[in-house]
């Protein structure tokens, strides 16, 4: 005769064990649901509204999502000027971002455009892609020129808390460039009333972003009317010492800086934290820019004396770049 409580381990327990399986994937599930929806909720703005287009599918990079920032006047019977801004998940919301910083990209634009100073815009921010932004802000031109061991040499790099600067990625910005160029800007310009022309599209960035805003403007100079360069992370890496990548970066610039009569170029530094290793290498660039015609009308570098490397910083001073590129 069987023994009731065998029956009960044999019919009873696994059922009892499967039930607390499923409530504890449940749970699970539900903390990653809430993690990934507070991580990626759209940013809170003090002026004008942001539209997102979640997780853009591409064939040239990883999909990411895009954030648009609309002022509170915007109107389908008006055309605006486009900024186009790397690092988009910073811009807006520093209850958003991984550090509690933002840029303030909304409250600085409606306030120089309520106050009439720039051209009404909108701001497209686009996230960078995580692993990927290294080798998506790289410059690949000035990167493939240097040598097949020098080339090893970089790909080699750490950075200061010993992780791989790279992530094991090759670089690849010519295909985010044209991802901007040939996907997302046309994806813009359909679904937002935009003024198309160069005259009118801008792009900007800090550090690499600073890095792939001055390649942007080179690489499709009938594309980009102006670039904000802010913290210009000349070195490439996060080092300066037997570095070639910043001599390359000035042959490129000496070979493909676009036309002055038609494109403005904004540089600017600090002198603390990261910002310390750009001085004098911004000091190269300003002589190659100066070479080859560019003047106080369409280019500017300013240095920000005890200014560090974040967003905090960069959100003190954004008001000046975006004047000089878009001012009526």
């Amino acid at each position: 005769m069987i023994h009731i409580k065998s029956l009960l381990l044999f019919f009873v327990l696994p059922h009892i064990i499967l039930f607390i399986q499923m409530k504890k994937y449940f749970l699970i599930s539900v903390c990653l649901l809430f993690y990934t929806s507070a991580f990626c909720q759209l940013p809170t703005v003090s002026s004008g509204k942001i539209v997102r287009i979640d997780s853009l599918a591409s064939k040239y990079i990883t999909a990411r999502n895009i954030d648009i920032w609309l002022p509170s006047n915007y109107s389908a019977n008006k055309k605006y000027a486009v900024l186009y801004m790397h690092d988009g998940q910073m811009l807006f919301d520093s209850n958003t971002t991984w550090n509690k910083q933002e840029w303030m990209v909304d409250e600085t634009v409606a306030s120089l455009i309520n106050q009439k100073v720039i051209k009404e815009c909108i701001v497209v921010g686009v996230w960078n892609g995580g692993k990927t932004r290294h080798i998506d802000y790289f410059p690949q031109k000035p990167f493939e020129s240097l040598v097949t061991t020098q080339q090893a040499e970089i790909y080699s790099a750490n950075r200061t808390n010993g992780n791989s600067v790279f992530n094991g990625g090759k670089v690849q910005s010519d295909l985010y460039l044209k991802f901007l160029v040939e996907e997302l800007k046309p994806l813009i310009d359909s679904k937002f009333s935009t003024l198309k022309d160069r005259q009118h599209t801008f792009i900007a960035g800090s550090s690499m972003g600073g890095l792939i805003s001055m390649y942007a403007i080179c690489e499709y100079p009938d594309v980009f009317g102006g670039a904000a360069c802010l913290s210009t992370h000349w070195p490439g890496i996060f080092s300066v010492e037997n570095n070639p990548i910043p001599k390359a970066f000035y042959e490129y610039l000496r070979k493909h800086l676009p036309n002055p009569k038609y494109h403005k170029i904004y540089f600017d530094y600090g002198t603390a934290t990261l910002d310390a290793m750009y001085p004098s290498l911004q000091k190269k660039v300003d002589e190659i820019m100066i070479s080859k015609g560019f003047s106080k009308k369409n280019w500017i570098t300013k240095e920000f004396i005890g200014a560090n490397h974040s967003e905090k910083a960069w959100q003190k001073r954004l008001y000046i770049p975006i004047t000089f590129l878009m001012n009526k």
